[in-house]
């Protein structure tokens, strides 16, 4: 077994070292690193393009929340759980939980965070909307 083993890894290694030759011939760019450190202004820029992908994904979701939300559902969970149910992917094509929900929530909403209400499990309902994420804000009832 150890002998075919070292044959497949011989064979492996003379494929891998074929194609990355075959690449470089082609003029690809070999390796990570090249030669350039990012700015403050190359990582705000990034980061700007991150957050409106992000603005952008959440305003595209907001009349399936508001759909999903007037056929009663009332909890984080049961969002995600309706979002999983239609098939509607994540941004990165994952399954929906009530944290990645309560994200799109705030965006959608301005900067508001959907939070359970006092006394109740967190992520069940009924919900309370608490404005600009300070704590001492009164939550009023959605």
């Amino acid at each position: 077994m150890a002998v075919v083993a070292k044959a497949e890894r011989r064979m492996i290694s003379a494929r891998t070292k074929a194609a990355l030759a075959a690449a470089k011939a082609r003029g690809v760019k070999m390796g990570g690193f090249r030669g350039v450190l990012p700015t403050d202004q190359d990582r705000a820029r990034s980061a700007e393009v991150v957050k409106a992908k992000a603005d952008s994904r959440a305003a595209d979701l907001a009349p399936i929340l508001e759909d999903i939300r007037a056929g009663g559902a009332t909890s984080l969970r049961e969002i995600a759980g309706e979002l999983n149910h239609r098939g509607i992917p994540t941004a990165r094509g994952g399954s929906w939980s009530a944290v990645q929900v309560n994200r799109v929530l705030a965006r959608t909403a301005g900067g508001v965070a959907w939070n359970a209400a006092p006394g109740t499990t967190r992520g069940m309902a009924p919900l309370t909307c608490v404005v600009g994420f300070d704590p001492g804000t009164q939550p009023h009832q959605h």
